[in-house]
């Protein structure tokens, strides 16, 4: 079920579970749709999403003022998000960037292109764990499917990922653990580590962790990669 991680008069942090829509399917609850039952003296405003098989973070704000800024800062590329992924294939490299243009494909997928129109940029590393693949990415661009495109490009579908070739699992193995931004002069960050899913284990929460905390993972200018 959605838990509400952080409250503010500006916005909420809340974590989605994998397999809730963002918005309400023909019976199926959505995000939006349980916050309005959950909460019905507040009023919140979508600023982002995540895909229906994603698990994590989201924010929403709670004023037209903060969703104005927030949409601003999703616009310029302000919103540092960071996400955990799964896969039970080895990648064609360990870690770097992929860039390239989104375009719908067939059967509501979406592929790269090696042109710069409606241009992703996913930045990422890779370690080996238990028998897969783990995957730690920043996306630069906010595009639909970007993640689960660039993992498959790589030779490496995330993990229960049907739609574009990964492996069944009991879940989508892809996670928004992290995101960070500057609010009102003050920079902030929210962290919340997978908990639900086979394969999304203690042990492999504390093998991330001491990845970050060790700081092997060193992630290149954003600058330079846009």
């Amino acid at each position: 079920m959605l838990e509400v991680l952080f409250r503010s008069d500006d916005y909420w942090v809340i974590e989605k579970p994998a397999g809730m829509s963002f918005h309400a399917e023909s019976e199926e609850v959505g995000v939006m749709q349980f916050l309005a039952c959950s909460f019905p003296e507040n009023t919140f405003y979508p600023v982002h999403r995540l895909d229906k098989m994603t698990s994590g973070l989201l924010i929403v704000a709670c004023n037209a003022k903060a969703a104005a800024a927030f949409g601003k800062m999703f616009e310029s590329h302000e919103m540092e998000k960071r996400y955990l992924a799964l896969s039970a294939k080895k990648p064609k490299k360990k870690q770097g960037t992929i860039v390239g243009g989104m375009v719908p494909s067939r059967r509501g997928q979406w592929k790269l292109t090696n042109t710069r129109e409606n241009l992703a940029v996913t930045q990422f590393f890779s370690l080996s764990f238990q028998g897969s693949r783990v995957f730690l990415v920043r996306p630069l661009t906010g595009k639909t499917h970007q993640i689960r495109v660039a993992l498959k490009s790589l030779g490496s579908p995330i993990l229960g990922d049907l739609r574009y070739g990964g492996e069944e699992a009991d879940r989508g193995y892809l996670h928004a653990y992290s995101l960070q931004f500057d609010w009102q002069g003050e920079a902030v960050r929210y962290v919340s580590l997978p908990r639900f899913g086979a394969y999304f284990s203690p042990e492999l929460s504390a093998f991330v962790t001491a990845q970050l905390g060790e700081s092997v993972v060193k992630w290149p200018s954003r600058k330079s990669s846009i």
